[in-house]
Parts: structure tokens; sequence; C-alpha cells
């Protein structure tokens, strides 16, 4: 089941993956994402390890607290959602690249 697997390289790929993960990590700092709710009444910003960096609110909706707050939850679902995507598919990249069972 294991033929071909490399034990005395399975360090360094390990090295290599959090190496990858940092540089990642770092990387996903400059990504930005932007989620609209109410047809763009209100713009949720975050960057790509999740840190909300910018919130637009359009001016009518000041006076409409109900509605400000759900438009707010929405976008920042949103956003949230748009997040996990993206590192989802940096993981799936980074893990590409790797081949435990050597060449085949």
């Amino acid at each position: 089941m294991f033929e071909g697997l490399d034990m005395s390289k399975m360090g360094q790929m390990m090295e290599q993956l959090q190496s990858k993960a940092k540089d990642i990590e770092e990387q996903s700092k400059s990504i930005t994402l932007t989620a609209k709710a109410g047809g763009g009444m209100v713009e949720v910003t975050a960057n790509g390890v999740g840190e909300v960096i910018d919130i637009t609110i359009d001016d009518t909706l000041l006076e409409d607290k109900e509605s400000l707050q759900i438009l707010l939850i929405s976008a920042i679902n949103d956003v949230n959602k748009m997040v996990e995507d993206n590192k989802k598919s940096q993981a799936m990249g980074m893990l590409g690249g790797l081949n435990p069972f050597g060449k085949i």
C-alpha cells in the first residue's frame, strides 16, 4: 500500500508545506475581497486572512437601523464565505505541487 513512499523525505515535505503556508498567509494579507448587500448600499471589504478592512454604508441607511443591521450581517457573512473559499483554493493550490509518493 505504501510502496514508493519515501519516508525520509516526509520531514522535508512538511517543512516545505509550513514554508508555503507562511508565504500564502503573507500574500493573503494583500488580497481584498468585497461583498455588497442591498444593491450596494452596504459594502464590506476584508483581506484574505479575514480581517475586515473597510465598511461603506449609504447615507440613506443611517436612519433605518433595522435595515442597516440586516444588510451589514448579510455583507459580513458573504465576505466571510469569500475569504473561506479563497483559503480553500489557496490550500488546494499549495498541495497540488507536492507528491508524497515520489515519481509515479
